[in-house]
C-alpha cells in the first residue's frame, strides 16, 4: 500500500494573537512531535500558511477577522485548516466549515485531542495522484475510482469515502466518531445507523479476500483474509 508519510516533524502554523494562549499550545504540540510556527496576526498567518502541513486558526485576531483569514488561506491552498475558538455556537461552527475549514475545535480542549485531530485531518489529504493499494484493490481519490483487478467496484460516493478512509491505515481501528466526522460532517447529527448500513452495503461489493471488521463499541478496521476454498 502507498500512502503519504511525514518523515520530518509535521509543521503546524498557529495563528493566535494572545501569547498566553499561544505558548502552551506551542509547548504542548512540541511534546507531541510537531514543529510549530507562531503567527500573531492574520496577515502573517496567511503568508506562513504557504509552507504549512496544517494550520491552527483562532478567530479573534487583531487585524483581520479569523473567518476572512480562513477564506484567504483556502483560496490559495488545500492545507488542512483547524479552527480553534471559544465561539461554540452551532452557527459559528457551520460558518467556519462552510468557509473552508476542515475541523472546528471549541476551547477548552485537551492537547491529546488536538494532536489526534491534527493527525486525522492531515491523513484526509493524501498527496495528489497518490493511489492506495490494498488486497488487490486500487483506490484513486483523484478519479474517485475503486477497482479490483481492473474492474470497477461500483461504489456509491459514501461507500467510496468509507473504503478510502479505512484503507489509509489497514489494521487500525477507526473510531465511529472519526468516520462520521470525515465522511459525513464534523457536526453530523443524523442517524447513528447510517454508518452501519454503509458498511453492510460496502462489504457486499468487496472481494472475499478483504474484510471490514467491527470492533464492538469502538469502530471498524480493514483487514485481509484468506479466500474461501471451493
Amino acid at each position: 500500500m502507498r500512502v503519504t508519510c511525514h518523515h520530518l516533524p509535521m509543521r503546524v502554523v498557529l495563528i493566535e494573537d494572545d501569547p498566553s494562549m499561544a505558548q502552551p499550545l506551542i509547548e504542548g504540540l512540541a511534546r507531541h512531535g510537531f514543529e510549530v510556527q507562531w503567527a500573531n496576526t492574520g496577515t502573517q498567518g496567511i503568508e506562513d500558511a504557504r509552507a504549512a502541513d496544517v494550520v491552527l486558526l483562532d478567530l479573534g485576531l487583531p487585524d483581520i477577522d479569523g473567518l476572512e483569514v480562513c477564506t484567504a488561506i483556502r483560496q490559495r491552498s488545500e492545507v488542512p485548516i483547524l479552527i480553534v475558538s471559544a465561539r461554540g455556537q452551532e452557527s459559528d461552527r457551520v460558518q467556519g466549515l462552510e468557509l473552508g475549514a476542515d475541523d472546528y475545535i471549541v476551547k477548552p480542549f485537551s492537547m491529546r485531542e488536538l494532536a489526534a485531530r491534527i493527525r486525522a485531518n492531515v491523513r484526509r489529504r493524501p498527496a495528489a495522484n497518490e493511489a492506495m493499494e490494498f488486497g488487490g484493490i486500487t483506490i484513486d481519490r483523484d478519479q474517485h475510482s475503486a477497482t479490483h483487478e481492473g474492474t470497477e467496484l461500483g461504489l456509491t460516493p459514501k461507500e467510496f469515502e468509507l473504503l478510502a478512509v479505512l484503507a489509509e491505515e489497514p489494521g487500525r481501528v477507526v473510531p465511529r466518531t472519526e468516520l462520521y466526522a470525515r465522511i459525513w460532517d464534523p457536526v453530523w447529527v443524523g442517524s447513528g445507523k447510517s454508518l452501519d448500513v454503509h458498511v453492510t452495503t460496502l462489504r457486499k461489493k468487496l472481494p472475499p479476500t478483504i474484510a471490514i471488521e467491527a470492533v464492538r463499541g469502538v469502530g471498524y478496521r480493514l483487514a485481509e483474509q484468506s479466500a474461501p476454498s471451493d
